[in-house]
C-alpha cells in the first residue's frame, strides 16, 4: 500500500521516541512503552450483513481499532467510505490517542469504519447499515470503554440510529447500569448532543490560527491570506470563523473543484452557491455577491500550491506527499484533516522552513467538545453554546502554548514539539500503571 497511513503513524512515533528517550533514566521501560504504542490494543474486524431495498443481503467490511486506553476510555470516530482499510483505522486510532493527550483529555484513541459509499445507499439502507455496525461493536464500547463519534460521511442522525440500537441491546441484556447516551458523542441536540459541537473542530483550528499569528507577529489580519482544501463541515467553519475575525480566505475547494478570489471570498455565500449549483467551481463570491469576474476556478492540486500565507488541508489524509511538497508556497500549514502530510513530505517542508501545526493539535477542537458532550451526558446537565465554546478556547490555547514552549526550548518543528507533549503524557501514565 502506497503511503500506508499506519506505517506513517509508526514512523512519526519512532521519530518522537528518538528525541524523548533522553528524558527517561530507565531506557528499557521507555522502549517497551513505545513498542506497545506501535500497535492497537484491540482490532475488531469482520463483515456486517445488511438487507438492501431489493431484498438482497449484502456484506460490508467493518473495523474498529482501539489503540490505547492508558489515559482513559478509547475515543474516536466512525467513517463510512469506500477507501476505509484496516491500516487506516489503526493509524487514525493512534493519532486519536495523541490528539486526546495533547489537549489533556482523559481519553485514549480509537477509530472505526465501514468500506462503503454511503451515497449509493437509500436512507433506509443507510439506517440498516448504521444499526448493523452498532451491533458489530456493541460488546466493545460504552461510556467507560470506548466512545464513538461521527467522522467522514457519518452524521448526528447516524449516531442517533447507533445509540438507539446500542440501547436496545443493553435493555435486552438487562445491562442499563449507566446512561447509554454517554456511549456516543456527536449526537443530535434532541438526543443528548452538545451545543457548539458542529462548528467546534473548525473553530478550534481558528483559535490556533489566532495564537500563531500572535507568535509570528502578523498584525493585520486582512493581509493574511488563507487557502482551504476541503469545504465540508471542518473547512467551512474554519473559513467562516477566520473570515468573521478579519482574515482573508482567498481559496476553497471540495473533492471535485475549487475557486480562487484574490480579494477574499464570502464563505457563507460560497456554501449557499455550492448547494444551489452542485459545484464549487462556479461559486466566485465576495462581500455577499457572486460574480464570475471576481476570481477563477482552480483544481484541488492547484489550491495546495497557491502562494498564500496559510494553507489548510481539511479533507482526507496523504494529500501533501514527496511528489508535491516541493511545490508548496505557503508559509504555514495548519492540518485540519487527519494525516494530510506524509512523513516524507514533512522533511521537505521542514527544509523549506514551512511552519506546520499538526492535526493532533489543530483539529482537536472536535474531540474536546465531544468530551464536553460526554461530561454533560454523564451528569445529565447541559450547557449553553456560549459555555461550551468558552470552555473550548482555553483548552486549545493551553495546548498550543505547551507546544510552542517545547518548540522554542528544544528547537523542534511544530509536529515534533506537539508529539513530544502528547507521547510523553501517555508514556508517563503507562509507567505509573505499571504496564512496562
Amino acid at each position: 500500500m502506497k503511503n500506508n497511513p499506519h506505517v506513517n503513524a509508526i514512523k512519526q512515533l519512532e521519530s518522537v521516541a528518538r528525541i524523548l528517550e533522553s528524558e527517561y533514566q530507565d531506557k528499557k521501560r521507555f522502549t517497551a512503552a513505545i513498542e506497545l504504542l506501535k500497535t492497537s490494543q484491540k482490532l475488531i474486524e469482520g463483515e456486517i450483513e445488511v438487507e438492501m431495498d431489493s431484498g438482497e443481503k449484502k456484506k460490508f467490511m467493518a473495523y474498529r481499532s482501539q489503540h490505547s486506553n492508558a489515559v482513559g476510555p478509547y475515543k474516536g470516530g466512525i467513517r463510512f467510505h469506500p477507501n476505509v482499510t484496516k491500516e487506516e483505522v489503526m493509524a487514525l486510532s493512534t493519532w486519536m490517542t495523541w490528539k486526546c493527550s495533547v489537549t489533556g483529555l482523559p481519553y485514549g484513541g480509537s477509530k472505526g469504519g465501514v468500506v462503503v459509499d454511503p451515497r449509493k445507499l437509500s436512507q433506509v439502507e443507510l439506517e440498516r447499515l448504521s444499526r448493523a455496525y452498532a451491533r458489530f461493536i456493541a460488546g466493545s464500547i460504552g461510556p467507560w470503554t470506548d466512545i464513538p463519534a461521527p467522522d467522514v460521511n457519518t452524521t448526528p442522525q447516524i449516531m442517533a440510529w447507533m445509540i438507539d440500537e446500542y440501547q436496545q441491546i443493553l435493555t435486552k441484556n438487562n445491562n442499563l447500569h449507566e446512561n447509554p447516551l454517554a456511549a456516543f458523542t456527536g449526537k443530535p441536540l434532541e438526543l443528548g448532543g452538545s451545543e457548539g459541537r458542529e462548528e467546534a473542530t473548525g473553530l478550534g483550528g481558528v483559535y490556533i490560527l489566532e495564537k500563531l499569528t500572535e507568535k509570528l507577529g502578523w498584525r493585520r489580519k486582512s493581509d493574511i491570506t488563507i487557502a482551504i482544501q476541503g469545504f465540508g463541515n471542518v473547512g467551512y467553519f474554519f473559513a467562516q470563523h477566520a473570515d468573521s475575525l478579519g482574515f482573508r480566505v482567498v481559496a476553497v475547494s471540495d473533492s471535485k473543484s475549487g475557486v480562487y478570489v484574490e480579494k477574499g471570498l464570502d464563505p457563507l455565500k460560497t456554501l449557499e452557491c455550492k448547494k444551489e449549483s452542485g459545484s464549487i467551481s462556479s461559486c466566485l463570491c465576495s462581500n455577499g455577491k457572486c460574480d464570475s469576474k471576481l476570481g477563477r476556478a482552480i483544481t484541488n492540486e492547484e489550491l495546495l500550491e497557491l502562494d498564500v500565507d496559510v494553507l489548510v488541508p481539511a479533507a482526507l489524509e496523504n494529500v501533501i506527499t514527496a511528489d508535491n511538497a516541493g511545490k508548496i508556497k505557503a508559509k504555514v500549514i495548519i492540518e485540519m484533516a487527519n494525516g494530510p502530510v506524509t512523513p516524507e513530505a514533512d522533511k521537505i517542508l521542514k527544509q523549506k522552513n514551512i511552519l506546520l501545526i499538526p492535526d493532533i493539535l489543530a483539529n482537536a477542537g472536535g474531540v474536546t467538545t465531544s468530551y464536553f458532550e460526554w461530561v454533560q451526558n454523564l451528569q445529565g446537565y447541559y450547557w449553553t453554546k456560549e459555555e461550551v465554546l468558552g470552555k473550548l478556547r482555553p483548552k486549545m490555547e493551553v495546548a498550543f502554548e505547551k507546544m510552542w514552549t517545547i518548540k522554542q526550548e528544544k528547537k523542534l518543528d511544530g509536529r515534533m514539539a506537539t508529539y513530544i507533549s502528547a507521547v510523553k503524557r501517555v508514556v508517563d501514565i503507562m509507567m505509573l500503571r505499571g504496564w512496562v
